[in-house]
């Protein structure tokens, strides 16, 4: 059996054992959140949540430890990786992104934290990758049913009236259904629900530019230039739309439906700076068409992406392309920040790049990594609220007596946070003054980060 196979069935076999034995069990009361109306205008921020599913090895981001970790490593780090891998001046990856992270930490234009790192994971034994993505996105260490971090920022924009219905398409969401948006203790009204947009911006909905002649009455039919009457055709399918459908999900897409044919007709029409080049991937086109429209729609707030375009994350074994990913990763991000530069948005706009966890750094016998519990958070952007702080973190190995384990943890009197701080960091910088509500304790991201 293959090893990630095997990996996977055992997991399985043991998930009872894998669950927090403590929970956090809050149901959210939105007249408790405290919102500062004038940090929610002065940040006037929009972000573009690139979150990297089955958990990256922190590697490309941290090599201060690598002399230590080869020692150790069950396999050869050097003889796997043909010798290409090669610290920077700051300890980055070279082969895999690392001489981009050092133009960018270079130019201010990127910050990372390596000590992102859940005590509280390690206590419960949880490395799993439901309930970490689940956790992750819900900002809370938790596995009751509750609201995704985006959904929470949604009703309290709302209920504070930064947002209405008549904000246009305050959410949209280029990677499907995502915990981010989870709307599990409240009704979300249907013009804070994300829009779902595919990476090429088409439309869903689109009904096309012509219609075959049965879609016409015969009395239309019986006038001249009958085919030029798609106006009247769409009006009479939405009315019908209205009365037979009932409330939820299709009727409301279908009152989006002609706000979402204007506004793509104009993103389409919409142009992208002649010095902007993006590197031919399918990730880079949804992070330069996510950049197009939160230039041309200031009240679009939220774009979650993934990483969809790059491949998996999720290395257990055969883990020799991991280098070329995190170069496609990062050649992305850096044209995405000249791009925000060149549309003159790099100061309210945010990229946030993390994931499940990190990844046990010993090379395992299938040339892989195994779930670890450290992990780099990349902040890019975001200069009118984010300090540049460049790196932060520092770490040590540490190996648990057990076979085959061998983790980054954070080194002693070294800053580190649990990633729910991620969360009240987003909550922060949306006006939100106290996100220990929402995240069951946990406060901003610190060392000196916001402004």
């Amino acid at each position: 059996m293959h090893r990630r196979i095997f990996l996977k069935t055992l997991s399985l076999v043991a998930a009872t054992a894998l669950l927090p034995t403590k929970v956090v069990a809050n149901p959210i009361n939105f007249s408790m959140i405290q919102f500062d109306e004038n940090r929610y205008t002065q940040n006037n921020a929009q972000t573009i949540m690139v979150f990297l599913y089955g958990g990256p090895s922190e590697l490309s981001g941290n090599l201060t430890n690598l002399e230590e970790i080869s020692l150790s490593s069950q396999s050869d780090y050097g003889v796997y990786f043909n010798n290409e891998i090669t610290p920077t001046q700051n300890n980055f990856w070279q082969e895999a992104g690392g001489q981009i992270m050092e133009e960018m930490l270079s130019s201010g234009d990127m910050n990372i934290f390596r000590t992102c790192y859940s005590q509280l994971r390690d206590d419960e034994r949880n490395r799993s990758h439901g309930l970490c993505v689940s956790q992750n996105q819900r900002g809370v260490n938790s596995r009751d049913n509750t609201n995704g971090i985006f959904s929470n920022i949604a009703n309290t924009l709302y209920l504070n009236g930064m947002i209405d219905e008549n904000t246009r398409l305050p959410f949209i969401s280029m990677e499907g259904d995502s915990n981010f948006f989870r709307a599990a203790d409240f009704s979300l009204e249907a013009f804070l629900k994300p829009i779902a947009f595919s990476s090429d911006l088409k439309n869903p909905y689109f009904r096309g530019s012509t219609r075959p002649w049965y879609y016409y009455t015969s009395a239309e039919r019986g006038v001249t230039g009958y085919e030029n009457t798609r106006a009247t055709f769409d009006a009479t399918l939405d009315s019908a739309a209205q009365s037979i459908n009932p409330e939820g999900r299709i009727k409301e897409n279908f009152d989006k439906r002609v706000e979402l044919d204007d506004f793509i007709s104009d993103l389409n029409n919409a142009s992208i700076p002649a010095s902007i080049n993006y590197p031919d991937n399918f990730f880079a086109k949804k992070l330069s068409n996510a950049i197009k429209i939160l230039s041309n729609n200031s009240d679009t707030k939220i774009i979650s992406l993934g990483s969809g375009g790059l491949g998996g994350w999720d290395d257990h074994s055969d883990a020799l392309d991991y280098p070329d990913k995190m170069e496609d990763l990062f050649s992305s991000l850096k044209v995405a920040v000249q791009h925000l530069k060149a549309e003159g948005i790099d100061g309210r706009t945010n990229i946030m790049v993390f994931g499940d966890f990190g990844r046990n750094v010993n090379l395992n016998n299938s040339f892989g990594w195994d779930h670890g519990n450290l992990q780099n958070l990349f902040l890019l952007g975001g200069k009118d609220y984010f300090n540049h702080v460049g790196v932060v973190g520092e770490t040590k190995v540490e190996g648990t007596g057990e076979f085959n384990r061998l983790f980054l943890k954070p080194a002693d009197n070294s800053y580190w946070f649990e990633p729910y701080s991620i969360a009240a960091t987003l909550y922060s910088i949306y006006g939100i003054t106290n996100p220990e509500y929402l995240t069951g304790g946990f406060g901003p991201i610190e060392n000196g980060l916001l402004s």
